[in-house]
């Protein structure tokens, strides 16, 4: 039996959503650095509010997961949903009532 290390029901996709106060300085750079921390924690902007990322399995999903949690802002919301490759390729995407493509799967590096 041949075992996909990688296949499209392992590959997971982490997507962030959150609604932040921007009502004061204070919240708008608490808001600001809650996207910054998701950016450099390998995350990309989807929508102003959601981000998602790309993760090679479940336990490297929940290792990324575990990092948003640590660094959640004091106010506002924030909702995480893990779904498969293969659920994510089901998604319909438009821009202006015109179909658009999904976001390219990253190069996925495996070293021995």
């Amino acid at each position: 039996m041949s075992f996909s290390r990688y296949n499209a029901y392992r590959i997971m996709w982490v997507l962030v959503f959150f609604d932040l106060p921007t009502e004061n300085k204070k919240q708008r750079s608490q808001a600001t650095k809650f996207r910054k921390t998701l950016l450099d924690d390998g995350f990309s902007m989807f929508q102003f509010s959601i981000y998602l990322r790309h993760c090679p399995s479940k336990e490297n999903a929940e290792v990324h997961i575990k990092r948003v949690k640590y660094h959640l802002p004091e106010l506002g919301k924030v909702g995480i949903l893990i779904v498969t490759d293969k659920q994510f390729g089901q998604m319909e995407l438009f821009l202006s009532q015109k179909p658009k493509d999904l976001p390219q799967i990253p190069q996925q590096l495996e070293l021995f």
